[in-house]
């Protein structure tokens, strides 16, 4: 049996091996920036399936010529990971966020999608507070997901990482981590509403036919319950 190549977004790690167990068939899977992985494909880089973090890398092949199909499977949030002693009684999210103090890290925009999401965050927080989205741009340091980023050791949650290498005091990133980081306790993990929360869309783009059968799956709803159950949100119809 032919294994599959496929480059998949890098929040899709920890739920990719059960994802490729229930499908039963062989997969060799490279992990990435969204941003960093489409343009290896437009450089030339052969592969079956991308799996990216957003709808807007997949359609690009697509348009490029470089996918025959693409297809919504999953979707995501953002969240802000705090160090737990920074954290005053009575803060929430955006008090804690906009603190002149503390240091915020980010993914880095165009490269990787969970960037490109936390700016669309702080212009959701500009149209409520003027000038407050503007202000969170300036001080965001984007130390990870780009060509020249941080490299976070294999196995370690970026967030968790650059807390506790003291690279910053608090980190956006997706809520699908949420989960693991709240089970470290030096980690306050803020929810952030839906009202400026953002609604991270992921799609497969199908570069060779041979990964049809893959995509499908991805669609399914045995592949949609173990997202659900990794902390993904559902597609919506």
């Amino acid at each position: 049996m032919t294994t599959l190549r496929v480059l998949a977004a890098g929040s899709l790690r920890p739920v990719w091996p059960a994802l490729v167990a229930a499908w039963g068939s062989p997969v060799d899977t490279d992990f990435g920036p969204a941003g960093l992985l489409r343009e290896r494909i437009l450089a030339g880089e052969s592969c079956d399936l991308f799996a990216s973090a957003n709808t807007a890398h997949a359609e690009n092949l697509r348009q490029c010529g470089l996918a025959q199909q693409i297809g919504r499977f999953a979707a995501n949030s953002l969240c802000l990971t705090v160090k737990r002693d920074r954290v005053r009684p009575g803060e929430d999210w955006l008090t804690v966020l906009t603190r002149p103090d503390l240091r915020l890290a980010t993914s880095t925009p165009h490269s990787d999608p969970s960037g490109d999401y936390t700016w669309q965050l702080f212009a959701a927080i500009e149209q409520r507070q003027h000038g407050m989205g503007r202000l969170l741009e300036n001080k965001a340091r984007c130390l990870v997901g780009g060509p020249q980023s941080l490299i976070v050791p294999p196995g370690e949650l970026a967030a968790r990482w650059l807390l506790a290498q003291d690279h910053a005091d608090m980190f956006i990133g997706y809520t699908s981590y949420a989960p693991r980081l709240a089970a470290c306790p030096e980690l306050h993990i803020f929810t952030i509403p839906p009202a400026c929360n953002i609604r991270a869309e992921y799609a497969w783009a199908l570069c060779q036919p041979s990964a049809q059968s893959l995509a499908d799956f991805l669609q399914s709803p045995v592949a949609q319950q173990i997202l659900s159950q990794n902390g993904f949100l559902p597609v919506m119809a």
